[in-house]
């Protein structure tokens, strides 16, 4: 056929509403479940959660280290001292809340999803990141990075 000609193309069928907010509702409740545990069971009390291994072979905070006392603070809605036990995953959850309140939108309207990823660059940005964050937070100039003891 003729690339000049003023056929309308076929139409692709757009999925229901249904299926199009399965994705985002699945992700929820992957991240609600475990975050929902993590509000009942308090990381600040001993014996429930296991110790972190990076923290006890080295006595270095790791970058996770403070991660559930973080999420517990959060469900609580108390950002200071999220922000406190760990920095980083509190400014992690609200990056990945936009984006899953844009992948949430697009699927309700019928949008395109909105794509991510970070390349290698990213993931060598990502690392450097995370090396430089763990770094910091062991030093005497970033002692407001590391998690309270326990």
């Amino acid at each position: 056929m003729n690339a000049t000609s003023a056929e309308p193309e076929p139409s692709v069928p757009q999925p229901s509403l249904v299926r199009r907010v399965s994705r985002p509702l699945a992700a929820l409740v992957a991240v609600g479940l475990p975050t929902l545990y993590v509000a009942a069971v308090d990381p600040n009390s001993p014996g429930h959660y296991p110790a972190c291994p990076v923290l006890q072979a080295t006595g270095w905070w790791c970058p996770g280290c403070g991660g559930l006392r973080c999420v517990h603070a959060l469900t609580r809605g108390d950002l200071t001292t999220a922000g406190h036990d760990n920095l980083l995953v509190l400014l992690l959850a609200g990056l990945l809340g936009v984006l899953w309140l844009r992948w949430s939108w697009a699927a309700l309207t019928g949008g395109r999803a909105p794509r991510f990823g970070i390349g290698l660059r990213g993931a060598v940005l990502l690392t450097l990141v995370l090396v430089l964050f763990m770094v910091v937070r062991n030093l005497p100039i970033g002692a407001g990075l590391a998690p309270p003891l326990v």
